[in-house]
């Protein structure tokens, strides 16, 4: 194997090795995001776009260039030298699987390279959405608890004002009622806006859980595509051994 067909193989066995990375159940996505926010990937962020598209056209050019040596040594007619020289059948035979296996090397890089990119956009969406998730949640915990607390109020002020008017009116203070009639109107106004929060947050929350779960079955039918690669790549390993 050449030096150039030697790197492309060492960069295949690393994307694997990433990607088996990157399926581990017990790192987060939320911790890959952390990691992703590195500052030296920041310093790199300007070169990143650039990078991936020349590795790209790289793998490109040679995966094309392996599929051309194919098509020469699998059209190439033998039958005459064959009779001349015995090794030459055995030696373009060897030829020919050499190009298929720079064929499937180079292939697989380019398509494990396009899987990586996307697993790690898929990270990104998905630890942002069970961020966003989280905070509607909390958010909506807040607001029904607030909700609670204003009805409880809301409840006394009634109960007061309503023992006030029992009282009789002699008893009767109109500047307490008055103050109790505002109170129980400003908390009744606040308990709607809140009840209108609750309600707001709880159908944000059911759009990001739809998001998240769409999110994680893209996840996993990406995961389910390079499993099956991996065998594929396998399997004809075997067959060339």
């Amino acid at each position: 194997m050449t030096l150039q067909w030697t790197a492309v193989a060492s960069f295949l066995y690393v994307e694997i090795g990433v990607l088996l990375i990157f399926c581990l159940p017990f790192i987060s996505a939320q911790r890959w995001q952390s990691i992703f926010k590195w500052s030296i990937w920041n310093r790199l962020s300007q070169f990143r776009n650039k990078g991936f598209l020349t590795m790209i056209i790289i793998l490109i050019v040679l995966f094309l260039d392996a599929l051309r040596e194919v098509r020469k040594y699998s059209n190439a007619d033998q039958s005459k030298d064959s009779k001349l020289y015995p090794n030459a059948f055995d030696h373009m035979h060897m030829k020919l699987f050499r190009a298929q296996r720079n064929l499937y090397i180079s292939g697989f890089s380019l398509f494990l390279w396009l899987v990586m990119r996307r697993v790690i956009t898929l990270i990104n969406q998905l630890a942002t959405a069970i961020g966003t998730s989280t905070a509607m949640q909390t958010q909506a915990e807040s607001a029904n608890k607030a909700a609670k607390k204003y009805m409880e109020d809301n409840e006394m002020l009634k109960q007061a004002l309503t023992d006030a008017k029992g009282e009789g009116g002699k008893t009767q203070d109109p500047e307490e009622n008055k103050l109790l009639k505002k109170e129980v109107q400003r908390l009744t106004e606040e308990l709607k806006s809140s009840t209108d929060a609750l309600k707001k947050s709880k159908s944000d929350l059911d759009a990001m859980k739809k998001q998240t779960e769409g999110l994680t079955k893209e996840y996993d039918r990406l995961l389910q595509e390079h499993q099956e690669l991996q065998n594929q790549l396998d399997s004809g390993d075997k067959k060339d051994n």
